[in-house]
């Protein structure tokens, strides 16, 4: 797998590597920015070869040994808090490479803002008074939640990740014990909105439903850290009371989690429902 670097006519610099595929932008003075991203292109070619190292830790479930790498490091951190339930470092493996990518961009740097997009999981950053605007999936386009989110710089959050099930049809890569269509976190970090945003989405779920199809992760993809446990493929119809009670399952576990500060907030969305955990993401989707 080779290395792709570009610079993209709106001003973007596209970074491919294997599965690790960022979009990153940065605003300030043009010397800055294009200092910034020499330096991301220049680090980035190491990212997925460090993490390949390490490949056997990182697919283990939590507890385990703590691997040594940076970014691997970062991946074991957010998903420790998790480790009562079965998660493997991979979890957060998406958020970890975009906040690595993030801090490479902007070490030394005089930069307004920036942000690296790692297939929809995004770390940011935002100098004083900076605002982003970053747009949400099309299921979470409501009227009372227009699909778009301000990100403030006086607010905690500089990650934003987004779960859900990649199931028949759907395509993507992020597998799934619940049924959610996607669930969007906001945390401190990518990694830990990459993190936590699994562990809601397979809060959402409604247990041994007969419209629930669920196949073993090997079955799919034989390289999947989830070894032969069950993950969601397909959804039949489901009655309105029980979209909402796999709503509400996920909003219980959301809602843990703003209280232990582990994130920051959360969207939920399922057959066209929607829930909004956390007063940060209600104030921001209203701006």
């Amino acid at each position: 797998m080779t290395v792709q670097t570009a610079l993209l006519p709106d001003g973007r610099l596209h970074l491919q590597h294997g599965p690790i595929d960022c979009l990153c932008r940065a605003w300030g003075a043009t010397r800055e920015v294009r200092a910034a991203y020499a330096q991301a292109a220049a680090a980035f070619p190491a990212i997925l070869p460090d993490l390949c190292t390490e490949l056997s830790l990182l697919r283990a479930p939590l507890p385990s040994m703590p691997p040594s790498g940076r970014i691997a490091r970062a991946m074991h951190a957010a998903c420790a808090p998790f480790a009562d339930a079965f998660v493997t470092p991979m979890a957060a493996v998406a958020g970890a490479a975009a906040d690595g990518v993030l801090a490479t961009m902007t070490a030394g740097r005089t930069l307004e803002r920036a942000f690296v997009n790692n297939g929809g999981d995004i770390a940011f950053y935002l100098s004083p008074g900076g605002v982003l605007r970053c747009g949400l999936v099309a299921d979470l386009a409501v009227p009372t939640l227009d699909g778009t989110i301000e990100l403030l710089a006086q607010n905690p959050s500089r990650g934003l990740a987004t779960s859900g099930r990649a199931c028949k049809g759907r395509g993507g890569r992020s597998f799934s014990f619940g049924i959610a269509d996607a669930v969007t976190v906001l945390a401190a970090t990518a990694a830990q909105a990459d993190a936590a945003a699994s562990i809601v989405a397979n809060a959402v779920d409604l247990p041994g439903h007969p419209a629930v199809i669920r196949r073993p992760a090997w079955d799919i993809d034989p390289d999947s850290d989830l070894g032969d446990r069950p993950i969601t493929w397909d959804v039949g119809p489901l009655a309105e009371a029980e979209i909402r009670a796999a709503l509400d399952a996920g909003r219980r576990v959301a809602d843990a989690l703003i209280w232990k500060n582990l994130i920051h907030g959360a969207v939920l969305a399922l057959r066209g429902q929607i829930v909004v955990c956390g007063t940060i993401i209600a104030e921001l989707a209203e701006k």
